[in-house]
């Protein structure tokens, strides 16, 4: 899922409907499993569609019906059902649907993040195939469509991404003599800097349940949360490289920064939330982020980089979340249903969905025009261009994610707590007991 810090859907949406929505963040509930349902192919009748609900759904049903007009223009025999489904609501009206196939719609959103948990039940159809002779296929983003994978199957075509850079206050690094960082040491002792001249901000606001915000230190510094042997997966948090990234990153959460007083207990949304509201002279926020920004006391006085990585010219790599079209296995008019998530997801329809809610594309194409004129855009593509990761993809994930395993550690490193490695080992052993 998106995760977006003020939306709402993506799975979590429109980020600001953000604290909501990005941060369903946690939310993937594990669901069961039951009879997939053989399908079918008919070539008229209505194709049943779920799509997330909004908190202004407006300007995305506008872009939906333009999809659906074009779509029933040269299939005149053919209806288009859509269903707007709650996010919070999305655990139990899915699980229906794998239980009762009758149920289940031909083809629906679901988030990135939810897929592992998803694909078990069997209920959604292999797309890889759909995908590779599709000719926009070939356009999406690699790194991106690895969030459509599980077992090695593509489970939906990536509607949109969300990627997150570094906000900084321009004028606050102008009053001070300030220069954007270019390595994470450089972006902690700016941080420090700035609290040391201007005790009113934090440094840079992040948060000890923000693990969207510490997984590039942990990947920058060449950690994996876990590792898959060929058979299960092993947490591998504890391990050198990680604890050197997620400590890194729990130095943020010191009084000389951004006081655990404070931003031990911070979400993503309120991390970014701090820093539009004028309280923070830096942030890792979204490309969703942007309404929020521009809506707070920060408007006109920020700008983005691409998080750096512990190398001066390096990206940290960043969490790919998003978004999915999916058809289910048991849809009887599948072709249609694999024709309109391609028009959906089409070049045409992501810059469209683009300017209706601010969705970044996942055609690269798409993504290179758009930047071209927004250079709002460009850190986050850059972003993507440098490789992005993704959390382990199995249903043990949401187990993980409910049981703030990681938001527990970095917090009790924060906070002094527990040391790094004591921390660490106990969120790992926990983590192994849920991939057992």
């Amino acid at each position: 899922m998106l995760h977006r810090e003020f939306r709402s859907g993506g799975a979590v949406r429109r980020a600001l409907t953000l604290g909501a929505a990005l941060f369903l963040l946690a939310g993937c509930a594990p669901v069961q499993s039951g009879p997939a349902g053989s399908g079918g192919d008919e070539k008229t009748g209505t194709v049943r569609v779920w799509l997330f609900d909004e908190a202004n759904r407006a300007p995305k049903e506008t872009v939906v019906n333009e999809a659906i007009a074009e779509f029933k223009a040269t299939r005149p025999d053919v209806e288009v059902d859509v269903q707007w489904v709650p996010v919070a609501a999305r655990a139990e009206k899915f699980a229906g649907a794998f239980n009762d196939p009758a149920s289940a719609p031909d083809l629906a959103e679901f988030g990135n993040t939810d897929l592992a948990g998803y694909a078990v039940t069997g209920a959604f159809a292999d797309l890889g195939a759909d995908l590779a002779a599709w000719p926009e296929g070939k356009d999406i983003d690699p790194s991106v469509l690895e969030t459509a994978k599980s077992g090695g199957k593509v489970y939906g075509l990536p509607w949109y991404t969300g990627i997150r850079a570094l906000y900084y206050r321009t004028d606050i690094f102008t009053e001070l003599g300030l220069r954007p960082p270019t390595t994470l040491a450089e972006l902690t002792d700016t941080a420090r800097r700035v609290r040391a001249k201007r005790p009113d901000l934090y440094g840079i606001s992040v948060g000890g349940k923000y693990t969207y915000a510490m997984l590039p230190f942990l990947w920058a510094h060449g950690g994996e949360i876990a590792e898959n042997d060929g058979t299960m997966w092993n947490a591998t948090l504890n391990a050198d490289r990680a604890k050197e990234g997620v400590t890194r990153y729990a130095e943020l959460i010191k009084d000389d920064i951004c006081p655990p007083a404070q931003c031990a207990d911070f979400t993503g949304t309120q991390s970014v939330q701090a820093f539009a509201g004028g309280k923070a002279a830096m942030t890792i926020g979204g490309d969703f982020s942007r309404k929020a920004m521009d809506q707070g006391a920060s408007k006109d006085k920020y700008s983005v980089i691409p998080l750096p990585g512990t190398e001066p010219g390096s990206v940290a790599p960043a969490f790919a979340g998003g978004n999915l079209l999916g058809v289910f296995r048991a849809s009887m008019r599948r072709g249609l249903a694999v024709d309109f998530v391609q028009l959906l997801g089409s070049a045409k329809y992501q810059e469209k969905m683009y300017r209706a809610m601010g969705n970044l594309p996942t055609l690269t194409s798409v993504q290179r025009q758009l930047a071209a004129n927004d250079p709002f855009l460009a850190p986050f593509v850059e972003t993507l261009r440098a490789g992005t990761k993704f959390v382990p993809s199995t249903p043990a994930w949401s187990t993980i994610d409910s049981q703030n395993l990681l938001p527990t550690a970095v917090q009790q490193i924060a906070t002094g707590a527990k040391e790094p490695s004591a921390a660490l080992n106990a969120a790992a052993a926990a983590m192994n007991k849920a991939f057992r």
